[in-house]
């Protein structure tokens, strides 16, 4: 027996109805074989009783006969297929949450490889072999495997829908085009596929596009909100100047108002003193002799009364104080004529002070416009050493993908299944330039609008390309980066923050290799971003581009190697 089941093949097995291996083989009149269930329910709908295979027509149903041989065989194919199955189960994916399983699988579910549109079920890899070698199923059409297969089958007609009616947009199956949308525009679904997918492609690239104009608006906006806290903080800062100075000159007019008045007061309680001290002087002298005058007034001594009156004193003299008088100063006028000197004094003083200020302005203006020309000098004479650079896809990390042309690049969420070679990248998000570099200057530009997340820079043949890497000139490489929109960082050994005026939309390179030099320069505003400079250079450099992640679509634009525009 096992001789024998060594030279039938898989086919002979199968029942013609169900298309699987016999159960229950019977034989009929004609010679056919069948599963004793699938030809008794066959013959239950077919009236009269037909042949499957050959058609020959039995007025009067046979009683199916049990084939002992071929239920034999059939038993130890099963047998050979379950074991063979059950082998190759241990080698296949169990099915996971979210993964579509296999409808044919007893037990233990696998993961299913394909789902086939004609059986509306999906397969292992074991189950799937029929569909890949029997004639009459290769036929069927099978896809990658997904859920709800009977979603894919009309309501009405229970056929698949493989049409797509242009008219109501809506998908239909061969049925519906003689019935519902016997006049509509309708085509084969795949081409209403490609058709809708590349609209969808158009409407994300239109979506793209107002996200980036919109995240330039933002940038715009940020920067007027930057340049109107510029313009705010110089003019509190010149107002204060200003304000500073006039409030000095009104303190000092009104300490010399107060002076002034006080000078006066000062002067009147002096002469008001004078006259009191000679009144007092009088008053003494007065008083002296009013008590010698009375005192002789009290003699009743006649002859001592007469002869003392000629030893008596004269009177002492004095002053008429009549027409004495100590008058209070007048003050009126003071304050005007002060109030009024000092409008003159603020006058002057303020159009001193805003000549200094325009003066002050001025120079600044001059001094910014002397510093934006020589940038732009540095820039066009760095940008004299331009060279050709393009990226190498034998460098680049599975994830990343390169265009065409070599000069633009991108981050993925799929892995590509590439050979592991020693230049490749394999975890982080890198590629390096064709290009290497051990003479001389290199200039080249890149641009890096749209992106949230960036690194650029140069780095050595011999860097480490394997496994997490930490960006630093001591490992190799010297580069920029740019985190979070608007952090700016230089990766020295630490780390260097960088403060820009402005986000850049394209990034310069310069490395002279003699001098040990690496500059990052913002082309649009012709302005050095950051310089690493003392580099001891020793092997080949390569020009290095990282577009970090995407982050779900945030960082999705593309780093673009751009040509220089030399402008005069």
């Amino acid at each position: 027996m096992s001789a024998a089941s060594c030279l039938l093949t898989e086919d002979q097995f199968l029942c013609p109805i169900c298309l699987d291996v016999f159960t229950d083989p019977v034989s009929i009149p004609c010679g056919h074989n069948f599963c004793k269930a699938c030809i008794s329910e066959h013959w239950d709908i077919n009236v009269p009783s037909q042949c499957p295979n050959c058609k020959e027509v039995f007025n009067i149903k046979p009683e199916p006969h049990v084939n002992t041989f071929i239920s034999e065989m059939a038993a130890q194919f099963r047998q050979s297929a379950q074991q063979k199955a059950s082998s190759s189960s241990s080698e296949q994916q169990v099915v996971k949450p979210g993964e579509v399983p296999c409808d044919a699988c007893t037990g233990t579910r696998l993961k299913a490889l394909k789902s086939c549109l004609v059986c509306l079920e999906s397969y292992c890899e074991t189950h799937l072999e029929p569909h890949l070698t029997r004639a009459g199923l290769k036929k069927h059409q099978l896809i990658d495997p997904v859920e709800n297969l009977e979603g894919r089958m009309c309501v009405k007609h229970d056929k698949l829908l493989e049409l797509f009616c242009k008219t109501d947009q809506v998908c239909v199956c061969m049925l519906c085009t003689v019935s519902d949308h016997k006049t509509h525009d309708v085509v084969p679904l795949k081409e209403g596929y490609e058709g809708k997918k590349a609209e969808l492609g158009k409407t994300e690239a239109e979506t793209q596009q107002m996200i980036q104009k919109r995240r330039l608006k933002i940038q715009e906006m940020n920067r007027s909100v930057e340049l109107s806290k510029e313009g705010a903080d110089r003019e509190i800062a010149d107002g204060v100047q200003v304000f500073t100075a006039l409030k000095e000159s009104v303190e000092r007019s009104q300490a010399e108002l107060i002076d002034t008045i006080k000078e006066k007061q000062r002067e009147t309680e002096e002469q008001a003193e004078g006259f009191i001290k000679e009144l007092e002087q009088e008053v003494s002298e007065l008083k002296k002799r009013s008590s010698e005058v009375e005192q002789l007034s009290r003699s009743e001594d006649q002859l001592h009364l007469l002869q003392s009156l000629t030893s008596l004193n004269a009177a002492p003299p004095t002053k008429n104080w009549t027409e004495v008088r100590v008058r209070p100063p007048s003050y009126e006028g003071t304050v005007g004529r002060a109030v009024t000197q000092l409008e003159e004094t603020l006058r002057k003083q303020m159009k001193k002070l805003l000549s200094e200020v325009e003066l002050k302005r001025v120079q600044q203006y001059e001094v910014e416009l002397k510093r934006v020309q020589q940038s732009e000098v540095e820039l066009k004479r760095v940008q004299q050493s331009e060279v050709e650079v393009t990226l190498d896809p034998d460098t680049a990390q599975p994830n990343l993908t390169l265009s065409d042309y070599g000069k633009q690049v991108t981050h993925g969420d799929v892995k590509k299944n590439l050979p592991d070679n020693p230049e490749r990248f394999d975890t982080c998000a890198c590629v390096l330039a064709k290009q290497s570099f051990s003479s001389g200057r290199f200039y080249y530009e890149v641009q890096v609008e749209g992106k949230t997340k960036w690194e650029l820079g140069v780095a050595r043949e011999s860097i480490n390309r394997k496994g997490i890497i930490t960006l630093t000139p001591q490992e190799g490489y010297w580069t920029i980066w740019l985190r979070n929109e608007n952090e700016y960082k230089a990766l020295a050994d630490p780390p260097v923050g960088l403060s820009l005026k402005s986000q850049p939309q394209k990034v310069g390179v310069f490395v002279d290799y003699e001098e040990g030099r690496v500059s990052f320069y913002d082309v649009d505003a012709a302005a050095l971003i950051y310089s690493f400079t003392g580099c001891c250079f020793k092997e080949k450099l390569y020009p290095l581009f990282c577009p970090c992640n995407n982050d779900g679509g945030k960082n999705s634009a593309a780093l673009i190697i751009s040509p220089v525009n030399h402008t005069e």
